[in-house]
């Protein structure tokens, strides 16, 4: 394959069997490949070729999001392509590597250090944005959590990809963030495969979904403010899991050799939890989504300092 354009290419067909490592059957769909290394990419185009339709922006201009990572890096490579000046607003969560990527390709990161005492972290890094945007006419905030392109990206290409490689779906695990993938696989299974159920695997300490807002380090999964995208009627079920097993996930994971992202440990322990709890069939035809692959997680999840000094819960042993 030969490519000019980085925003052209993304794997959407590659699955891990599961089986082996968990025995349960669920295929993991893998969308850290693409030159974003995220699910986010396509998101993140949606967005941007929205935009422009609509005439709300243009080359030029200073795009503006808040983000814990993955989407900040799929919108610095939009901006260098497609002209536009790029300012994330993230906060200490956000992986030292992810940061140096944006930086590298031209995008300006401020972090936020200290929490809004109601909205927390990401409640104070909303606030920058509307201060940045007030007054400069020239700054136009996607707004991930209230925009429609987040989740109709994911209508398009994820959940289609999907439902071609599996006719015969049975359950989809999605983690929840923006919850832009969420919505968008959920609004088009309910729309072409009503039976499919739909699981969302969340955070603890996340309040989307309704729970009380705790302390949560890796970034990806979770919310202290609930996104306005979110529609809880497209959803069936809601896994909640804490930052330890999603930690146990992926270190299993990678005794296997497959060194992937936080939100993906997250996923798959959700997942294996809502199979036990339903007592579900071997004959079931389980897929999950997998964000992103482990490498900007070198310097937290798989450094055992970091996991030792983050967590208190133990994070060792078989993935349950």
């Amino acid at each position: 394959m030969i490519v000019s354009n980085p925003l052209g290419f993304n794997v959407g067909d590659l699955y891990i069997d599961l089986l082996e490592m968990t025995g349960r059957r669920i295929m993991l769909k893998c969308e850290g490949f693409n030159f974003a290394g995220s699910v986010k990419i396509k998101a993140a185009v949606e967005m941007v070729d929205e935009g422009e339709r609509e005439g709300r922006f243009a080359p030029g201009d200073t795009l503006v999001e808040s983000s814990s990572g993955n989407m900040g890096v799929a919108l610095s490579i939009v901006a260098a392509r497609r002209g536009y000046r790029f300012i994330c607003v993230t906060d200490a969560r956000c992986n030292r590597s992810a940061r140096q990527v944006m930086e590298a390709l031209g995008a300006e990161v401020y972090v936020v250090t200290d929490p809004d005492p109601q909205s927390g972290l990401l409640g104070a890094r909303l606030a920058h944005v509307r201060r940045l945007c007030a007054d400069r006419p020239d700054y136009r905030w996607l707004n991930q959590y209230a925009n429609a392109g987040n989740w109709m990206g994911h209508y398009r290409t994820t959940a289609q990809e999907i439902a071609k490689a599996f006719p015969e779906i049975d359950v989809l695990f999605v983690g929840a963030g923006t919850t832009g993938t969420l919505m968008g696989c959920a609004r088009y299974f309910r729309e072409t495969r009503p039976s499919v159920t739909i699981v969302a695997i969340d955070s603890v300490g996340s309040v989307t979904f309704g729970e009380t807002e705790g302390r949560r380090m890796i970034p990806g999964l979770g919310t202290s403010v609930r996104p306005a995208i979110l529609d809880t009627s497209c959803v069936d079920a809601v896994v909640h899991v804490s930052e330890a097993d999603t930690i146990r996930a992926c270190h299993e994971l990678v005794r296997h050799g497959f060194l992937l992202g936080g939100s993906t440990g997250t996923v798959v322990h959700g997942a294996l939890d809502w199979l036990a709890a339903n007592d579900a069939s071997e004959k079931l035809t389980a897929v999950a989504i997998s964000p992103d692959l482990g490498h900007h997680y070198l310097d937290t999840i798989y450094d055992e300092k970091w996991v030792s000094g983050a967590l208190t819960d133990s994070c060792t042993g078989p993935m349950g």
